[in-house]
């Protein structure tokens, strides 16, 4: 009868413990890529009441119950941050603190720091690759993410041009059939000069052609033309000479501002198809395409699906700048909460392997949005009342237990 004390006392304990959890669970209901954690109990060893067999032994109570994290998958919420992302499956992302540890996390509310280096919303930074002279190696450490938030990108010179143009067919022969174009091109430096193509007419299904660029743009004013040729067309209007596979080299030699010569192929046609054409329609340009880029500034950073962060800059590109790493543990229950929504490695934890998103078992990583604690209300509210009742049980026996030892010693006595 007196074990019932300590059997009792057992019970209380482990459904304080578990009401503790319970509790813990319900206070990081809206924790984003919060696991809500069970309860799990089991038996303390059993005492032998005379001969040792099943129907003599009477249990010595519970042990203090212990907190087991489930890691099933929470609901995805789409979001308005930039850098917001959420693990769809297995893996976790991988942040440093302060000390220089690494810890792991499903809460992907990611933001910027103001020295480029993006960090969780309690300021550990997160790891990944970052681009190096625009390459992203995968295969390399990982590291902190850092975006150059300042950074420029150069611009990359013109090497292949073309306007789809019509040549007035029933233009008069010589000056009064002049015809001219503009078309920008860029420089090794980013800069843009423009070219101008003029076209004459010089006989039936003839014309001559001259590109030129304006004298400021070179340190030494040329007379001569960047390039001069003939065009010659068939009596359906299409380009014959030069024939396709035949571009016109252009050649711009001693920019004023510096810049490398440039070497532009105008391409006539568009595979075997001419895009200069002489109708009986009024001369113009319908389009002009060229395959430079002026160098640009950063406008905006934000996350793409599979964790790519991509910069877009003010000249139109768009660059990836730095990608998240997953990690992926194949014992996670070993994990230990140390704050802040992040885990740590215990001395059980399966070493992490390290990748990119969707790769070696890892889960998909979706941008602009978040995972939600998996928290059930209903399903804690449920666990809280079963709970409250074992621990009411418990104390009934205490109590009970109490009144019969007093009733022994009134015998006694």
């Amino acid at each position: 009868m007196f074990t019932a004390f300590s059997t009792a006392l057992s019970a209380l304990n482990a459904d304080a413990t578990a009401i503790d959890i319970v509790g813990n669970n319900l206070a990081n209901l809206n924790t984003t890529g919060f696991k809500a954690s069970t309860a799990e109990f089991h038996d303390l060893i059993s005492q032998q009441l005379g001969i040792p067999m099943a129907s003599t032994e009477v249990g010595l109570g519970v042990a203090g119950a212990q907190s087991v994290r489930q890691y099933t998958q929470g609901a995805i919420q789409q979001t308005t941050g930039a850098f917001d992302s959420a693990i769809q499956g297995d893996g976790f992302f991988m942040v440093r603190d302060q000390n220089n540890q690494m810890l792991y996390t499903r809460a992907g509310n990611f933001t910027l720091d103001p020295s480029g280096h993006l960090v969780t919303a309690t300021g550990q930074f997160v790891q990944g690759w970052s681009a190096n002279a625009g390459v992203l190696n995968l295969g390399g450490p990982v590291g902190d993410i850092t975006i150059p938030v300042n950074g420029v990108v150069p611009g990359d010179p013109t090497t292949s041009m073309s306007m789809t143009v019509n040549l007035n067919a029933g233009a008069a022969i010589g000056s009064d059939s002049n015809y001219s174009a503009p078309i920008q091109v860029v420089d090794s430096l980013g800069a843009t000069h423009t070219l101008t193509v003029s076209f004459t007419k010089t006989a039936a299904n003839a014309w001559s052609y001259t590109v030129t660029i304006p004298d400021a743009d070179l340190t030494t004013p040329s007379a001569t033309p960047l390039a001069t040729g003939s065009l010659s067309f068939n009596a359906h209007g299409q380009l014959t000479s030069p024939a396709a596979g035949s571009p016109v080299a252009i050649h711009i030699d001693g920019l004023a501002n510096g810049a490398a010569n440039m070497n532009v192929s105008w391409n006539l046609f568009n595979g075997s198809s001419s895009i200069v054409t002489q109708l009986q329609q009024a001369s113009g340009v319908s389009g002009t395409t060229q395959d430079g880029t002026t160098g640009g500034q950063i406008t905006k950073v934000g996350m793409a699906d599979g964790g790519i962060i991509v910069a877009q800059y003010s000249n139109g590109q768009q660059v990836t700048v730095g990608q998240l790493a997953l990690a992926s543990i194949q014992n996670p229950s070993s994990l230990v909460a140390v704050g802040d929504n992040n885990l740590q490695a215990s001395a059980t934890t399966a070493p992490a392997a390290v990748g990119p998103a969707g790769t070696g078992g890892r889960g998909t990583i979706q941008a602009g949005a978040l995972e939600s604690s998996t928290v059930d209300i209903a399903t804690e509210f449920t666990n809280l009342i079963t709970l409250q009742r074992s621990y009411q049980a418990a104390s009934r026996v205490i109590t009970t237990t109490d009144q019969m030892t007093q009733d022994l010693l009134s015998t006694i006595r």
